[in-house]
């Protein structure tokens, strides 16, 4: 039960992401690392904004400890509440230039109690989703795919649990609809053992670029208007929405007195709302309500 070995691990996917992106977009990250003031852990921020293909993304390392369970990690395990704890991820938010370029998440994380008589808790959790704002079918099932076969060689009932699990979580309640077409996503994830779980989050950690790169380079240069503009800003709303409103991570981070830039950056750059609007009927912007953002078997 080894937590180093998963920083080791989590340091190097972070650093493998950043240099694929950097060779797409030809903009350098920024790479800001920073310590708590209290002592009590740190991590690596890297960001892009401006860039000529991502307009804001990060992908943001992270190790912090603490002497007492936040409330949002105890409310599944109220048997844990004061064990001192320690939690490490990597989590990153990528906002393409191009509404025709989907935005994409990907999170693998671990967390660790330790009780007062030396047992030590773990669990791990993670996954990735798309998000688009016009949808291509060829693109969803490949994304959705590529998913698939991360989670392949261990067993086959885990994608489609971790892929309605996905359904389930990126979904707006006081909206009445998903955050975006899904992928898979996990959490509390203990069984059968250190190793299987570790294993499991090194897979989906390491099968985000082959999912979604392939996608940023195919559309990212798609002619685009105002109007495709328009759309893709107040879509990403709903990413807002659901970040502040609903994760638990966001919530968690801030509940334990997390690092609220590193926290904040999966943000887009600019965002619209309105109020009470709906797309025409027969429109590209109907379209993704009708056919993307609908729960579906992709694969």
């Amino acid at each position: 039960m080894d937590s180093a070995a998963v920083k080791t691990y989590l340091l190097e996917l972070q650093e493998r992401i950043v240099e694929r992106l950097e060779q797409v977009d030809g903009k350098k990250f920024l790479r800001d690392e920073w310590q708590r003031p209290d002592g009590s852990g740190g991590g690596i921020s890297c960001i892009i904004e401006e860039g000529r293909v991502i307009e804001r993304g990060g992908v943001a390392f992270s190790h912090v400890q603490g002497d007492k369970m936040p409330v949002s990690a105890t409310q599944h395990r109220p048997e844990l509440a004061g064990c001192s704890w320690e939690a490490m991820g990597v989590s990153l938010v990528m906002h393409p230039r191009n509404p025709y370029t989907p935005t994409s998440h990907m999170n693998v994380r671990m967390f660790m109690a330790h009780k007062p008589d030396g047992e030590k808790v773990f669990w791990f959790g993670g996954g990735m989703d798309l998000t688009p704002y016009y949808g291509f079918e060829e693109d969803v099932k490949y994304f959705h795919q590529t998913c698939k076969d991360a989670l392949a060689p261990f067993d086959p009932a885990l994608h489609p649990r971790f892929k309605k699990w996905c359904d389930e979580y990126f979904f707006l309640k006081h909206r009445n609809e998903p955050r975006g077409t899904g992928g898979v996503f996990f959490d509390d994830m203990s069984e059968p053992d250190f190793d299987t779980c570790f294993a499991i989050q090194q897979s989906v950690g390491d099968h985000y670029l082959s999912a979604y790169v392939p996608i940023l380079e195919k559309r990212k240069d798609t002619p685009y208007g105002e109007r495709e503009r328009d759309f893709q800003l107040y879509r990403r709303g709903r990413y807002v929405e659901f970040n502040l409103v609903v994760d638990r991570g966001t919530i968690f981070g801030l509940q334990s007195n997390g690092r609220t830039e590193s926290i904040l950056l999966s943000m887009p750059p600019l965002v619209k709302w309105r109020y009470d609007w709906h797309p025409e009927k027969g429109t590209p912007e109907a379209e993704l309500y009708e056919k993307y953002l609908v729960p579906k078997d992709w694969v």
